[in-house]
């Protein structure tokens, strides 16, 4: 083997995520870390990436330095080779990892990391958010990995915690009937940043640096049909990356038509590029021109706000428990956000993360100035109306 080709497999087993079929989701066996430094000598995040097939976004971990030594780790990602060097190398200067949070209840792509992480560094005490379960099947956190005799849950009270002298937070947690929706607020009292799961995010109008070391799918979104070569350039990445978003969020935007799979397959057997990288040709999309109006409501000038499938089924389960959970948040003394997925960090206070939840509000205490496009909320409101004529949801208690 030549030299390039040692250091291609060196890379590849710096980068190996093994245990990828437990949850298949991109960028599967090959998952890339960018670490980056927040605060200086006290908050780092590490990125990866994950998606479906090609519509991936970051998905991020935060430690935190320790005032008395060592570090807090908030939503464990993928440890990797490269992942667990990137960390050791600020215990060395830092301390080791003493504490690891898992911040959700039932999300998988966090809870999967968990276990594989916690045996990386075996002298850390892992605390998970409370009522934890997992679908389709409800498995006990040992078979995810999880230590048993040092995982312990999160006190109510964030005094009680081993590190509730430099840290507070703040636990949502509403009962779903088959499981729980829970997600830990975690504010770093010292730097005045908050980090929060799923229930906040921003989007950037350009990719995020991680999605860079992944251009297929930015280049692959970018294109009109199924007939354009993926041509690398920056007009193509940041397109791609802005379709990519919102799918990501609307799941089904207005903005787009799905073709018919006889269209889809006549199409790709003419396509110039019928390679893995390009689906074989298959190109399913059809955007119409005002697609951009949609990113731009979606975009909001980086302002945050609650994700529509939370905001249409989830948290409307229980309006109340979550306005006065936002309502203790917002009264904190913090000036930045550090989300799990998206962008991050996020600038902002504590008027305008209450702001977004006004949605679960008769009448909004903040007026939204920035809103999503009905028109884009509307296939999740369809499917909110066949999970309830199924059983399977329950309908949303009434606003405040």
């Amino acid at each position: 083997m030549n030299t390039q080709g040692q250091e291609q497999s060196k890379y590849s087993r710096d980068w190996s995520w093994p245990f990828w079929p437990a949850l298949p989701l991109y960028p599967y066996g090959q998952r890339r870390t960018i670490r980056r430094e927040i605060v200086k000598d006290t908050i780092w995040t590490f990125e990866q990436v994950q998606g479906i097939l090609y519509t991936i976004v970051p998905i991020r971990m935060t430690v935190i330095k320790l005032q008395a030594g060592g570090l807090l780790v908030y939503a464990p990602v993928a440890p990797t080779r490269e992942c667990v060097r990137l960390v050791k190398e600020l215990a060395i200067k830092h301390g080791e990892v003493k504490y690891i949070l898992l911040p959700t209840s039932s999300g998988l792509e966090h809870k999967i990391f968990v276990g594989p992480f916690a045996k990386k560094f075996p002298q850390a005490l892992v605390y998970v958010a409370p009522h934890q379960w997992s679908f389709p099947f409800n498995l006990p956190l040992s078979w995810f990995g999880f230590p048993q005799k040092r995982t312990f849950v999160l006190p109510e009270d964030s005094d009680q915690a081993p590190f509730g002298n430099e840290f507070n937070y703040t636990i949502l947690d509403i009962n779903l009937g088959r499981g729980s929706f829970v997600e830990v607020a975690l504010l770093h009292k010292a730097s005045g940043y908050l980090l929060v799961t799923d229930t906040i995010v921003s989007i950037p109008e350009n990719p995020p640096e991680i999605l860079h070391l992944y251009p297929e799918p930015l280049l692959f979104h970018a294109r009109e049909n199924a007939q354009q070569p993926l041509e690398d350039n920056e007009f193509n990445r940041r397109q791609g990356w802005q379709r990519i978003a919102i799918f990501a969020t609307y799941f089904r935007p207005s903005a787009v038509e799905i073709s018919s799979l006889q269209a889809m397959w006549k199409a790709a057997k003419t396509a110039p590029d019928r390679s893995a990288k390009v689906y074989f040709g298959f190109y399913p999309f059809r955007w119409q021109d005002n697609w951009q109006s949609t990113f731009a409501a979606l975009h909001g000038q980086g302002r945050p706000f609650v994700a529509p499938i939370l905001q249409i089924l989830i948290l409307p389960q229980a309006p109340q428990q979550v306005l006065a959970w936002a309502e203790t948040i917002a009264n904190w003394d913090f000036q930045h956000i550090i989300s799990c997925h998206f962008d991050a960090p996020i600038h902002t206070n504590g008027n305008q993360f209450r702001q977004a939840f006004s949605f679960l509000e008769k009448y909004p205490q903040y007026n939204h100035d920035k809103p999503l496009l009905e028109a884009d909320l509307q296939f999740i409101k369809n499917l909110e109306a066949d999970l309830l004529r199924r059983g399977i949801a329950t309908p949303a208690k009434e606003k405040v």
